[in-house]
């Protein structure tokens, strides 16, 4: 179901986005809003939880799985948007013509897409109860919170492009949105956890 919904969510957004002409263009901002919509539902159950009184596993099922169709579609947007501005020149994302470090906008966001597709990529290692059984909870347990990191690298990523490509408000707009949502589903949760404690 959640796979379904994943899709669905990309379909979502490839159709919004359907005023591009390029493809590689569509499904890198499909895959990557898709990807960054799943993650902030991810990254929310626990503090929903939380506030409506209900336990919260070390790891459970749907936040998981939501988790791992997130990071599966942030993996994907990265290999397609890694086509888009520069094609066959992949490098020129990180270093100019010179073979300087870039340190302007662009540079900025595609450092931070790519540390957090590394981040997704160990964070999708671990999701299974294997890893979690061989690591032991503690030891996965503060793996599994570099989420954190990730969440908040994409968003810069995020941030960043809106700058870069000078997106209509409409979507600057849904993208401040479900930053807010995010922040203001980790306060409520962080305080919960303080006033328990």
């Amino acid at each position: 179901m959640l796979g379904l919904a994943s899709l669905a969510c990309g379909a979502l957004f490839w159709r919004l986005f359907s005023v591009r002409h390029d493809m590689m263009s569509q499904l890198s901002l499909a895959t990557g809003y898709a990807a960054l919509f799943l993650t902030v539902g991810a990254v929310s159950i626990s503090p929903w939880n939380l506030l409506h009184g209900r336990p919260n596993a070390v790891s459970f099922d749907v936040r998981r799985d939501l988790g791992i169709w997130a990071g599966l579609l942030a993996l994907l947007h990265t290999g397609v948007g890694l086509n888009v501005h520069l094609r066959g020149r992949p490098w020129l994302y990180f270093v100019d013509e010179h073979h300087r470090v870039r340190r302007d906008l662009f540079g900025f966001g595609n450092d931070t897409g790519l540390v957090a597709a590394l981040l997704f990529l160990m964070l999708l290692a671990i999701s299974n109860d294997l890893a979690q059984r061989r690591l032991g909870t503690r030891t996965w347990k503060s793996l599994q919170r570099w989420t954190y990191l990730a969440v908040a690298l994409t968003l810069m990523h995020a941030v960043a492009y809106q700058w870069i490509e000078k997106r209509e408000p409409a979507y600057e707009a849904l993208l401040w949105a479900t930053i807010a949502t995010a922040g203001v589903f980790q306060a409520a949760g962080y305080r919960r956890t303080k006033a328990r404690g």
